[in-house]
C-alpha cells in the first residue's frame, strides 16, 4: 500500500512514517501545504493522511482542490481540531475518515487499511461497470470518474462507490445491505444507517444533473433519469 503523509510537524511526521513503514507500507511525506497538491497528483497514492494545520495552505483547501481536480484518493484527516464542527467541515470537503490527535498508532493503521480495502474491494469492482450511463451521467471505470456533460462530478470515494453500484443496475433498486458491502467493506463497527448519510450528500450533488437518487421503501435505492 502506498501512502502520502501530509504533516508539517517533523517529529510526528518521522514517527508516523517509521511506524507505517514497519507495517509494510510505502510512505511518501510532504510538510508544506503549498506543495501538497502537486505531490498528491504526482505520486498517485492509495491513501492520503492529511493534517489540517499546514504552512503555505490549509488542509481543507488542499482537499477541496484535490476533489475538484478529480483526485478520488481516500483521505484520512489527522488533526488537533477535534470539535464536531471541524469534523463536519472535513467530511463535507471530501474526507473519508477523521482521526483527532493524539491517536493510537494501531488505530491509525486499522483505519488506513479499512480505507484501502474499501477502494480495492471485489464487491466494489463487481458492481462497477467499465462504462455505464444513467441519463446525462456516465461512469468511466478506467478513470474512476463519473461525468456529467463531459465534466467530472466532484464525488468522494464513498459517493463514487455508491454511484458505481447503482449505475451497474440502471432502472433497478439496489438493497441497502448490498450498498453497505460496497461502500463500507469490512467495517463491522459502522451501522447500516451510514449509507443514508452518503445518500443525502449524493442527492445534493445530483440536483443539477437531471438524475434523481430515489428511496424505494423496503427495496433500497434507485437512480432515475428525468423524462
Amino acid at each position: 500500500m502506498h501512502l502520502l503523509l501530509i504533516e508539517d510537524d517533523l517529529a510526528l511526521r518521522t514517527a508516523l512514517q517509521r511506524s507505517l513503514v514497519r507495517a509494510a507500507m510505502r510512505v511518501d511525506v510532504c510538510g508544506d501545504g503549498a506543495l501538497a497538491l502537486e505531490a498528491w497528483q504526482t505520486l498517485q497514492p492509495d491513501v492520503v493522511l492529511l493534517d489540517l494545520s499546514l504552512p503555505g495552505k490549509d488542509g481543507l483547501d488542499i482537499l477541496q482542490q484535490a476533489r475538484k481536480a478529480g483526485l478520488h484518493t481516500p483521505v484520512l484527516i489527522l488533526t488537533a481540531r477535534g470539535t464536531v464542527g471541524d469534523r463536519i467541515l472535513g467530511l463535507n470537503a471530501g474526507a473519508d475518515d477523521y482521526l483527532p490527535k493524539p491517536f493510537d498508532l494501531d488505530e491509525l493503521e486499522a483505519r488506513v487499511r479499512a480505507l484501502h480495502r474499501r477502494r480495492t474491494s471485489p464487491a466494489a469492482r463487481e458492481e462497477s461497470p467499465e462504462q455505464g450511463a444513467v441519463g446525462a451521467l456516465r461512469y468511466d471505470r478506467d478513470s474512476g470518474a463519473i461525468y456529467h456533460q463531459h465534466q467530472v462530478l466532484d464525488l468522494t470515494p464513498r459517493e463514487l462507490a455508491l454511484m458505481g453500484a447503482l449505475m451497474a443496475r440502471p432502472g433497478h433498486a439496489v438493497a441497502k445491505e448490498r450498498l453497505f458491502e460496497v461502500v463500507f467493506p469490512g467495517e463491522t463497527q459502522v451501522q447500516y444507517e451510514a449509507i443514508e448519510v452518503v445518500v443525502y450528500r449524493l442527492r445534493k450533488k445530483l440536483v443539477a444533473t437531471g438524475v434523481t437518487l430515489m428511496t424505494l421503501r423496503g427495496l433500497g435505492y434507485l437512480l432515475k433519469a428525468s423524462a
